[in-house]
């Protein structure tokens, strides 16, 4: 066996096709199912851990968590499909028990549930049995089983009553039951007609109410069973439809089950639905999830609506959000809500977030990344970055990062991606679709197209291990190109088949290659020769690689074996069993080959290879492996399949190391950017800088006014509160001298009640002491009368017993005479009884045989009675549909009339209320007039007073009036000032307006002459180019003349060479013209070009004054509102202090009236005591 072996370390996609296909663990582990086995995700730590499945399984089915969190059960489809339950708790998944569905041939299990209490498990087999089992899971026993639906009516869904481990819903295709385990059997205990309904999903509310969802949008309230309403999903406050008896149930059934078989393709189907505290949640349709919340009423309200957010990089017709949601799970503290959906995708929503956001419409997040959705048909990794690339048949090319396990990047186009191979600097990638080859550049955040070839459905490219070249397959064709030139440099032809892998040698002097015609060849990239060959027309191969020295080819294809060839010959071949391999990988460190098969297992083989069949098998994927490929420090294996998975292998030794490679990477963080880009990003820096000091100077302003404001609130509330204070005071101090009066008071009444409680006590006992002789003496007298009564009842009791026992003696004599008499009479009967029993056989045998005669006849005639009653059955059916037509119509009419009634019902009992509650207002209005008239007469009496009461007012009025005058003529300065600061703020906001909008011209003016500047800036890199041209021009021509003047002695050669440097540097029209024209054209430019930079200079000037005199005017107006609001805050001081005056005079006012009040009392109470 192997000394290496690969463990599990991450994976990267989501199998489809298994229902509840999501479930929370705890907080932040998920767990879902990935390539053929069960992935828990920590979604904090970014960690998997692996529950791999059976060896035997054709697939995962099913996935069902228990409620307690703990356990774990899966379904898996097989010749015996089987549950198998894993403990979480354990830190490798510890596997608990394995159920199986006993003597039935169940080939899988649809839908699975745990109980409330995690004791029991229900598995629902598929067709055509469908039958529900019940189990006791960890004894491994059936306890029940009962059949639930047939081949039309198919089961999606079953789940226990989460108050009750005894009752269970099964719902599905015209099928919604509820079931309960009573006496060793499942019995259904309810039967709704509900055969035209098609139910995707169903939850539990409470103990007896179930939602369900249907493919037609509906959500249906069922309660104990029965159909009692619907939800209406089109109200944004969805309420409830409540039904008043039976017969509008039924009526309701009917309307339902005719809009469900009316419904049209784009009604949005509820696929999944989920209870929690405070509602459920239900997607609706495509991409959306609608949240309910519980109302007041026994109803619920659509509070919000969470929806897939769209693909920025899509360019599908088809978006992220026409996604169809399969499960929903919530973690246990209720604060995050996870997906997925059909296309493989995992999303999550924060529900703690919902009362924050205050939108309609909110966004899911992925949960960890986005995965591919279809087939992987490419797999590349680079050397100098810890870079995997994928490609996939979902139009998707995708970058991972194998040490962070992010998806650094990812574009989808409009064709299929088949081919993908990444350079070993990490910088660039070749992507091959139906039409064109690209070579892409990898930017920050975009794969940007560089090149195209013309090779079309190129399904295998890959580069050298240099960089500097790249092969690409077109059908049985391999072209070579050059990575610096993009030329092509070999066309390798001689495969009569399609070419379906190949692979380049360490040094990329030779390449190899296989293809479906059964042929492996090894070609020279120099030449293009091919160095060696092996042909085997009975397998055509599916993937080719070199040994780790580069001096044998390993191959796998159809014949099921792993060959090893050198020379043109197979030196070893591994026998493979009934599973054939699809794609090898071999280390870098020569000990271990990889190879994937088509079931989606791994084996590693080790290497020299062995004769006999020896390797390690993993469970890893649900598809045929496409692609493998090992990182170059033989650290990491990845696997891709047909479902769409990339899986992530730690290769490492039995003792759990890491394998030692003798190369040593380094890895870079080098990106391409491009200069655009860069440059629109400082643009974008700066706009942003210029725009944050804008705020900030707003900020400090608004800041200042409102210290300024809340200051003055301050002082306002400080002084309304010294002055409670004060009062409360007072207050204080009034109550504590009560008290103490109170506290006195309280003492001198105690101490009277006391004196005079110790007087009657003293008395009483008194009374007591001779009550208690005198009731003494009564007792005595009583219990001498008790001894004389039981003595006499002693005596009575034994004359009793003695005519007891002369009585029964008497009784035994009697009976025992009648005993023997009865015996006698007993024996006498028994045998008359066998005479009787005699005679009356005879008479039964005459009997039957007259009964026989008679049956006979009346046999006749009643089967000529039933030919008639048949006859007249078939006339009445026709009168009876006839019968059933018109009854029908009659009980719509009824149900018409029967709504009319309710709806009139409903009316006048509201009137009747109308009519209560307006009479009550009468009796109210009544009640106020009595009390009107009452206070009018109080009124009138306080109005004659208060008439004589404002005659002096009157007089005191116009007194204050003459000092109010006073006080105005003092104040009316002050406001003409405050005017005047109003006005002169009101023109420096409008000189500052002015300041923006020259601003803005100047603004506009700088970017014309930046324009006009890169202009310049382009002639004269062209000028720049010119001169350059010339100067080597110039360089040749010495390096001529210098070749010339070793001639100097042959004058011949001379004369040769000369002509030669003539006729190469010397045009043949004038010479002269030329250089006029072109020192004409050079001094022009320089005269405009010294003008643009005078201008240019100038304006910069003018800039720098427009801004120094713009600062100097910020500065002033800056200073001036400082000052005006220094100024302003000083007459509000003022303004203050005169209210406070104003309020002080009031008061003065308000006493002096007093004070003339009491004045006129005091005088007439004199007068009327001189009278008497």
């Amino acid at each position: 066996m192997t000394s290496v072996v690969a463990q599990s370390h991450f994976i990267f996609g989501l199998r489809t096709g298994v229902s509840n296909n999501l479930c929370f663990f705890d907080e932040q582990t998920v767990v879902f199912p990935c390539g053929n086995s069960c992935v828990c995700f920590n979604a904090v730590q970014r960690c998997q851990r692996f529950i791999p499945g059976s060896e035997k399984s054709q697939g995962m089915r099913a996935l069902a968590i228990s409620a307690n969190r703990r356990y774990l059960a899966v379904s898996e489809c097989g010749e015996k499909a089987t549950i198998t339950v894993f403990d979480l708790q354990h830190e490798q998944g510890r596997k608990r028990k394995v159920l199986t569905a006993g003597d039935m041939l169940v080939q899988e299990f649809v839908c699975m549930a745990f109980s409330p209490d995690s004791k029991y498990l229900i598995g629902q087999t598929g067709g055509p049995e469908w039958m529900l089992i019940f189990w006791l899971w960890e004894k491994q026993k059936v306890l029940a089983t009962v059949k639930t639906g047939n081949s039309n009516n198919s089961v999606t869904q079953v789940s226990f009553n989460p108050c009750n481990n005894m009752q269970l819903c099964v719902s599905g295709t015209g099928v919604f039951k509820l079931f309960r385990y009573s006496e060793g059997a499942l019995k259904q205990s309810s039967f709704p007609k509900v055969e035209s309904i098609n139910f995707l999903c169903h939850t539990w509310m409470t103990e007896e109410r179930v939602i369900a969802g249907t493919d037609t949008g509906r959500l249906l309230v069922f309660e104990s069973g029965d159909l009692r309403r619907e939800i209406n999903m089109a109200a944004k406050a969805a309420q409830e439809q409540p039904d008043s008896n039976s017969l509008h149930r039924q009526v309701e059934m009917k309307k339902i089950k005719d809009t469900d078989v009316d419904g049209g393709p784009n009604v949005p189907r509820i696929t999944a639905i989920l209870s929690y505290s405070k509602g459920f949640a239900c997607s609706l349709g495509s991409g959306t999830v609608c949240l309910f919340e519980k109302n007041e009423e026994d109803g619920y309200r659509r509070s919000k609506e969470i929806r897939i957010p769209p693909d920025p990089y899509s360019n599908e017709l088809t978006p992220a959000e026409s996604q169809v949601i399969d499960t929903m799970c919530i973690s246990p503290a209720e604060e995050t809500l996870a997906i997925s959906t059909d296309r493989g995708q995992l999303y999550s929503f924060s529900l703690s977030s919902l009362e924050i956001n205050k939108e309609e419409h909110v966004h899911f997040e992925f949960l960890s990344q986005p995965f591919h959705s279809k087939s992987i048909t490419g797999l590349s990794v680079c050397i100098r970055k810890p870079l995997v690339a994928t490609s996939s048949l979902d139009h998707s090319v995708r970058i991972w990062n194998y040490d962070t396990k992010v998806l650094e990047l990812y574009k989808e186009f409009q064709e299929e991606a088949y081919s993908v191979a990444l350079h070993p600097t990490g910088l660039f990638i070749l992507v091959g679709f139906s039409d064109k080859l690209r070579l892409m550049n990898l930017l920050i955040d975009d794969i940007r197209t560089f090149k195209e070839f013309t090779v079309r459905g190129c399904r295998e490219c890959a580069f050298s291990h240099g960089g500097h070249m790249f092969a690409a397959v077109n059908g049985n064709v391999i072209h070579i190109y050059s990575v610096t030139y993009f030329e092509n440099i070999l066309n390798l032809k001689g495969h009569n088949g399609k070419v379906r892998g190949i692979e380049w040698s360490l040094d990329d002097s030779r390449l190899v290659s296989c293809g479906m015609d059964g042929a492996v060849y090894e070609w020279n990239t120099q030449t293009g020769k091919r160095e060696s060959e092996s042909v085997l027309k009975s397998c055509s191969y599916t993937d080719v690689a070199f040994s780790s020295d580069c001096k044998t080819i390993l191959a796998v294809g159809t014949d099921l074996t792993l060959k090893e060839i050198q020379d043109c010959q197979v030196l070893r071949e591994v026998p493979g069993d009934e599973v054939a391999h699809t794609a090898v990988a071999v280390s870098h460190s020569g000990r271990v080959v990889f190879t994937g098969t088509s079931s989606g297992t791994i084996r590693a083989i080790k290497y020299p290879l062995p004769i006999q069949k020896e390797w390690i098998m993993y469970q890893a994927h649900c598809g045929p492996i496409t692609k493998m490929v090992i990182t170059f420090d033989d650290q990491f294996l990845f696997t891709v399949s047909e479902d769409g998975c990339l899986l992530m292998w730690k290769v490492i030794d039995k003792d759990g190391r890491g394998l030692k490679s003798s190369r040593q990477i380094i890895h870079t963080e080098e990106i391409l950017v491009t200069k655009s880009d860069l440059e629109e990003k400082t643009q974008n820096m700066l706009e942003l800088k210029m725009r944050l000091e804008e705020l900030q100077m707003e900020n400090e302003y608004q800041l200042r006014l409102k210290d300024m404001s809340y200051n003055e609130k301050m002082k306002e509330l400080s002084d309304k509160f010294t002055q409670q204070i004060e009062s409360l005071k007072t207050t204080q101090q009034i109550m504590k001298t009560e008290m103490e009066k109170q506290e006195r008071e309280h003492q001198k009444s105690s101490a009277e009640l006391t004196v005079k409680n110790s007087k009657e006590m003293k008395d009483l006992e008194v009374s007591y002491s001779q009550k208690l002789i005198v009731e003494h003496e009564r007792y005595q007298d009583l219990h001498q009368k008790n001894q004389r009564m039981q003595e006499d009842y002693e005596k009575q009791l034994k004359d009793a017993e003695d005519r007891k026992v002369q009585s029964l003696q008497e009784l035994t004599q009697l009976y025992e005479a009648k005993l023997q008499e009865k015996t006698q009479l007993l024996v006498q009967c028994q045998e008359e009884a066998q005479q009787q029993i005699r005679e009356f056989k005879e008479i039964i045998k005459q009997v039957e045989e007259d009964e026989e005669r008679k049956i006979h006849d009346i046999q006749i005639k009643y089967e000529k009675k039933l030919h008639t009653e048949k006859e007249i059955n078939t006339n009445l059916k026709g009168e009876t549909g006839l019968m059933t037509q018109k009854f029908y119509s009659l009980q719509r009419q009824i149900d018409d009339r029967c709504t009319d009634i309710n709806k009139l019902k409903q009316e006048r009992q509201r009137l009747l209320g109308l009519i209560r509650s307006l009479e009550s207002d009468i009796e109210d209005l009544k009640r106020q007039i009595s009390g009107h008239e009452k206070t009018n007469q109080d009124k009138d009496k306080t109005i004659s007073g208060l008439k004589k009461k404002n005659q002096e007012l009157e007089k005191l009025k116009f007194v204050l009036d003459f000092q109010l005058n006073e006080l105005k003529k003092q104040t009316e300065p002050q406001q003409d000032d405050i005017t005047e600061k109003k006005e002169r703020i009101h023109q420096l906001e409008e000189e500052l307006v002015q300041i923006d909008h020259s601003n803005t011209q100047l603004k506009l003016a700088v970017s014309d002459l930046r324009l006009k500047l890169r202009t310049r800036d382009k002639e004269m890199h062209k000028e720049m180019q010119k001169v350059k041209d010339l100067e080597t021009h110039l360089q040749r021509l010495k390096s001529d003349l210098h070749n010339c003047v070793g001639f100097i002695q042959d004058p011949r050669k001379l004369k040769d060479s000369v002509q030669m440097i003539f006729a190469r540097y010397v045009p043949q029209t004038d010479g002269a013209e030329k250089s006029s024209v072109d020192e004409d054209i050079q001094r022009a430019f320089g005269r405009h070009r010294d003008h643009l930079e005078r201008t240019v200079n100038s304006l910069k000037t003018r800039l720098a004054k427009s801004a120094e005199e713009h600062e100097k005017v910020y500065v002033k107006i800056m200073k001036e509102n400082v000052s005006l609001i220094t100024e302003i805050n000083e007459l509000r001081k003022e303004l203050r202090l005169v209210r406070t005056q104003v309020k002080d005079y009031k008061v003065q006012l308000a006493t002096f009236k007093k004070s003339n009040k009491s004045r006129p009392n005091s005088e007439n109470g004199p007068k009327r005591g001189d009278q008497t």
